[in-house]
C-alpha cells in the first residue's frame, strides 16, 4: 500500500511530467529493442535488423519529443518513469521474453506498440485540458506510427524466403533444447517407473507403500535426468542450446512421467488404484507416440508400437518381479 500512494496518478501529472514521462519510455523501448537485436543477431540476423531500425526509430522519436520539452519548458527534463506513474503500462524485462522464442520476441515487440498507443488514447479521453488533450493525442499518433514503421522495416529486412528460414531455424532450435530433452524425460519417467511401481503394488497391495515407492522413483528419476541431460552437453558445437534449459525441461518431463501412474495409488482401494493407473499408462504412452509424431516426424504407428511394446515389456517385468 504505502509503495502504491507513493506512486502518482496519471492524471495528476503536469503537462511537462508527460512528456518527460514520454521520454523516458521512448528511451527505455529503444533499449529493449537493441537488445532484443543483439540477442537474435547470431542466429536470426534479419530480424536483428529490423529491431535496430526499430531502435532508431525510437530514438527519433524521443529526440523530438526532447526537441518539443526543450521549446516548451527548457533543457531540464523532470526525471519520471514508468514505475513512479500508478497505472501506467509496463513493459517484460528482456530476459523473460527472450527465452520464449523467436515469434513470442516478434509478438511482444508489436504488444509494446500497441500498449502505449492505447494507454495514451485512453487517456486524451478522460483529459479536459484541451493542451493535455493534444499532446497525449500526439503520442498516440506517433506510437501508431512506430507500428506502420515496423511493417514498413519488416518489409525491407525480412523478405518471405528470410522469414521462413528464421522460423524453420527457431522451431528446430525449439525441437533440441525443448521437445528432445523433455520427450526423452517422459518416456523414462513414463517407462522406466512402470517397473518399480508396480512391482511394489502387486507385491505388498498397499496403495500408500506403493504410492511412496512411486514418489520417489519419480522425484529421483526427475534429477537424476536433469543433471545428466545438463552435464552431458554444453550446447557449443551441437547447438542444442542453453543445458539449464535442456535439464530443466527433461528433469521436470520425467517426473510428470512417473508421478502420472504414481498419483492414482493415492486412492486407498488398491484395485481402483490399479485400474486407473492402468489407463495413466496407456494415456501416457500414446501421448508419447503424439508428440513423436508431431515434433519428431516419426510416423503414429511406428511410434506407437515403439513405445506400447517398450512399455508393456517394463510392466510386464514390475507385476511378475511382484508377484513372485
Amino acid at each position: 500500500m504505502r509503495f502504491s500512494l507513493a506512486r502518482k496518478r496519471f492524471k495528476d501529472l503536469t503537462e511537462q511530467e508527460i512528456l518527460a514521462l514520454a521520454i523516458s519510455s521512448e528511451e527505455d523501448d529503444a533499449r529493449i529493442y537493441r537488445g532484443y537485436a543483439e540477442n537474435l543477431r547470431e542466429d536470426f540476423p534479419d530480424t536483428a535488423a529490423v529491431f535496430d531500425g526499430m531502435a532508431s526509430e525510437e530514438d527519433t522519436h524521443r529526440k523530438r519529443l526532447i526537441d518539443l520539452h526543450e521549446a516548451r519548458f527548457g533543457s531540464t527534463i523532470p526525471l519520471i518513469r514508468r514505475e513512479h506513474v500508478s497505472g501506467y503500462y509496463a513493459r517484460r524485462p528482456v530476459w523473460l521474453v527472450e527465452n520464449l522464442g523467436l515469434e513470442r520476441i516478434r509478438e511482444e515487440a508489436a504488444a509494446m506498440e500497441r500498449d502505449a498507443e492505447a494507454f495514451y488514447l485512453a487517456a486524451a479521453a478522460r483529459t479536459s485540458d484541451t493542451a493535455t488533450r493534444k499532446l497525449l493525442g500526439d503520442l498516440a499518433a506517433a506510437e501508431a506510427g512506430h507500428q506502420s514503421t515496423a511493417a514498413g522495416l519488416t518489409e525491407t529486412h525480412l523478405s518471405g524466403d528470410a522469414q521462413t528460414e528464421e522460423d524453420g531455424r527457431a522451431h528446430r532450435q525449439f525441437i533440441l533444447t525443448w521437445v528432445q530433452p523433455g520427450l526423452a524425460g517422459l518416456m523414462d519417467g513414463s517407462v522406466s517407473t512402470l517397473a518399480p511401481i508396480f512391482a511394489t503394488a502387486f507385491a505388498t497391495q498397499d496403495t500408500w507403500t506403493t504410492f511412496l515407492v512411486g514418489l520417489a522413483a519419480s522425484v529421483g528419476a526427475g534429477i537424476s535426468m536433469g543433471f545428466t541431460e545438463a552435464a552431458s552437453d554444453d550446447g557449443e558445437l551441437s547447438g542444442r542450446g542453453s543445458p539449464w534449459k535442456r535439464g530443466f525441461a527433461s528433469g521436470i518431463m520425467t517426473t510428470v512421467g512417473g508421478l502420472g501412474h504414481a498419483l492414482p495409488y493415492l486412492i486407498p482401494d488398491f484395485w481402483t488404484a490399479t485400474i486407473t493407473a492402468f489407463v495413466v499408462v496407456f494415456i501416457e504412452l500414446w501421448a508419447i507416440a503424439w508428440i513423436q509424431n508431431k515434433y519428431m516426424e516419426t510416423p503414429f504407428f511406428r511410434a506407437a508400437m515403439q513405445v506400447v511394446l517398450g512399455g508393456a515389456l517394463v510392466f510386464a517385468a514390475g507385476v511378475l518381479i511382484g508377484s513372485g
